[in-house]
């Protein structure tokens, strides 16, 4: 809708980046606050640890003054910061950036060669425009996805129990007693994606699996969280691809788990919680826009808005598109 020019801004959530990776998808900027930032009162629960409300834009002023608005005390949710949120007006940076971004993101193999392409030009400019813009390494990217499918699944198994027909959700008519009540309820009432993800998170849940799956995704989930955290100790921002590829073709029926690796870049902001940030860096050659994206210190949305306005700038005036 934003997009096509149907609205200024539109809400999303972003659990594992639902809305920086459409964002980029349709060449417009999706901000996701850091955890704790903005309420998710009102939002049906997949993944309660992971989940973020934000907003989809064109205009990162419109990012900045929906993301003001919205941020804050709310006594329905009681994992909101009480930090107090400031102005977000976007202001002229006052020194050069410190970035950095992670050789394994670009050196996997699994972005598309035009997009690395564009992101290793920028780095480029960066540099001869004086922003320190290094390479660091970070040894977990290939667990953030797998760590990450296994937390939200276990957590949207508990969260989506409660959508059985009886208390919430969809009701289906054709029940003749309270068992198929259930069955038929969630059955017809969930997608095949929502059941595959519910299926796998109960797997996971159960007794025998609990300890080898659950509790060492949350170790693998800290772990990455510290790093994350170690990195942004030392530089102001990191930077990478928001997708692997351009959005996938209208009816393309895609592989499960191929769909799932597009995550590859946005899931590590979800499970260490900083805020992050996708905005258009190019055009592919197949016509389709393509974003780039930046993650941030916790609690600091302006500092990263205001870095964000910068480089949407400085893409356009160095032509990097």
């Amino acid at each position: 809708a934003v997009a096509a020019n149907l609205c200024v801004v539109a809400l999303g959530s972003d659990t594992g980046g639902s809305i920086r990776q459409p964002a980029s998808f349709t060449g417009t900027i999706g901000f996701k606050p850091t955890y704790g930032r903005v309420s998710r009162y009102g939002l049906i629960a997949y993944a309660s640890s992971f989940d973020q409300i934000g907003p989809i834009a064109h205009s990162i002023h419109d990012i900045a003054l929906v993301t003001e608005v919205i941020a804050g005390a709310d006594d329905f949710d009681s994992t909101l910061s009480t930090k107090e949120v400031p102005s977000l007006a976007i202001s002229p940076l006052k020194s050069k950036l410190k970035i950095a971004y992670m050789n394994e993101a670009l050196e996997g193999g699994e972005v598309d060669g035009e997009i690395k392409k564009s992101i290793e030009e920028l780095i480029q400019n960066l540099k001869e425009n004086g922003h320190q813009v290094e390479n660091v390494s970070f040894e977990y990217l290939n667990q953030v996805v797998p760590a990450y499918y296994a937390l939200t699944t276990a957590e949207a198994s508990s969260n989506l129990a409660r959508f059985d027909g009886v208390h919430f959700g969809y009701r289906s008519e054709h029940a003749k007693d309270l068992e198929e009540l259930y069955v038929k309820s969630r059955t017809e009432g969930f997608g095949d994606e929502v059941k595959r993800r519910i299926m796998a998170g109960t797997f996971i849940l159960s007794q025998n699996n609990y300890e080898a799956f659950y509790l060492k995704a949350q170790k693998v989930r800290r772990l990455i969280k510290e790093r994350t955290d170690e990195i942004l100790n030392t530089y102001d921002l990191i930077l990478m691809p928001t997708t692997l590829s351009t959005a996938f073709q209208l009816n393309e029926i895609v592989d499960p788990l191929r769909m799932y690796k597009e995550d590859t870049y946005t899931v590590q902001a979800n499970l260490s919680g900083h805020p992050a940030i996708s905005f258009q860096l190019g055009k592919h050659s197949n016509g389709l826009p393509y974003g780039v994206q930046l993650v941030g210190k916790y609690f600091m949305e302006k500092e990263l808005l205001d870095a964000s306005a910068y480089l949407i700038d400085f893409i356009d005036d160095n032509k990097v598109l």
